[in-house]
């Protein structure tokens, strides 16, 4: 199947056939004012549609998270639009976040079903989902521990089973890869993949690594707070 190019013009009419989950318009994010103001993004154009895989590579700073805090309505742009017309708001989008997000009072299959619970989803029903998905993650021997009792790397893991509980339509990862091993990194990554592949959900993540990068569709350059280009990946016969 041919790469599908998602820089594309954002222009042209929007029909009920090519709804966006994210429609993110010349959106620029500036952190101050004055003379100490920092942009963090630069009139960023990007359209992420249902069952995208897409990265966004570059280096610490660039403003890969700062884009993404956007595509999920954490960051209100300064300028420009972010609107998520297939969905309801931001609803509907999980996130996998880069530092750690783990209750220190609940332990782990009960921060993993937590966002169901919020959701009225019912106790049994929410710890089976929750249970599911930590097995998807290579994390169900974690179940009963407490956040203090396992690694940085295991709490990563942790978080993307969290999110993959909720089955989104959209999830987006930032980093999720990047306090990993890389055979533990790569279970991680296949995780969200399959996940999104059994759901339809779009993926988006944030990368420095160009070998996780290589496992999307599509990926984007950021530079400086820039959304540059689109590298597709080669064609092989």
């Amino acid at each position: 199947m041919a790469p599908r190019d998602h820089a594309m013009p954002v222009d042209e009419p929007m029909t009920s056939a090519d709804e966006s989950l994210v429609d993110c318009r010349d959106a620029a994010l500036t952190f101050g004012r004055g003379a100490t103001a920092v942009v963090a993004v630069h009139g960023a154009n990007l359209r992420v549609r249902p069952a995208d895989r897409l990265a966004i590579v570059g280096p610490s700073g660039s403003g890969k998270s700062s884009l993404l805090h956007l595509l999920a309505g954490l960051e209100q742009p300064t300028s420009g639009s972010v609107t998520w017309p297939a969905l309801d708001g931001p609803g509907g989008i999980g996130i996998v976040f880069q530092g750690d997000s783990l209750i220190p009072a609940l332990d782990v299959v009960e921060n993993t079903a937590l966002p169901l619970v919020l959701a009225g989803v019912p106790a049994a029903e929410a710890q089976r989902s929750a249970a599911e998905a930590l097995a998807l993650v290579d994390a169900a021997d974690l179940a009963q521990r407490l956040p203090e009792e396992i690694s940085g790397g295991q709490a990563q893991r942790v978080a993307a089973a969290r999110v993959l509980a909720q089955a989104p339509r959209l999830i987006l990862a930032d980093e999720p890869t990047g306090r990993l091993d890389h055979a533990t990194g790569g279970h991680v990554l296949d995780a969200l993949l399959t996940a999104a592949d059994r759901t339809g959900a779009a993926l988006v993540v944030t990368t420095h690594d160009p070998a996780v990068a290589a496992l999307l569709t599509t990926r984007l350059a950021m530079r400086d707070g820039r959304l540059l280009t689109v590298a597709e990946p080669q064609e092989t016969s």
